[in-house]
């Protein structure tokens, strides 16, 4: 398991919680799971993270928030935003800010696996 890449995984969505990390073992990576921006910022993972997959809408700090918190404590990890939400008005600044997909859910295993091995790439 130590050789395997992180992936974080923070949805305040229970049932993405649940199901994501077992697609995310299928393709050989290790995976962590928050309910939060705040509990992930908490957990001593960050630097650990070699992907982070990050819901939009969150209570308290949003998806958003918690990529230009992250940039202002210069961790630079890939992010790939997860959401439900149809309006994908802030996509262009999600990726000016650097993120590496804009997936809306219910997304495909194919399109997940991608932006994965894209964002595994980046460092």
């Amino acid at each position: 398991m130590r050789n395997r890449p992180l992936v974080s995984v923070v949805d305040d969505d229970e049932s993405v919680r649940e199901s994501l990390p077992d697609l995310l073992r299928e393709f050989g990576l290790a995976v962590e799971t928050f309910a939060s921006a705040e509990e992930f910022l908490a957990s001593g993972k960050i630097t650990d993270t070699r992907v982070l997959i990050l819901d939009i809408a969150m209570p308290g700090m949003s998806g958003p928030d918690l990529q230009r918190e992250l940039k202002l404590q210069r961790h630079e990890v890939p992010i790939i935003f997860i959401t439900a939400h149809a309006d994908q008005s802030m996509r262009p600044r999600l990726f000016k800010e650097g993120a590496v997909a804009f997936l809306l859910k219910p997304f495909s295993d194919t399109a997940l696996r991608e932006a994965v091995d894209i964002a595994l790439a980046m460092r």
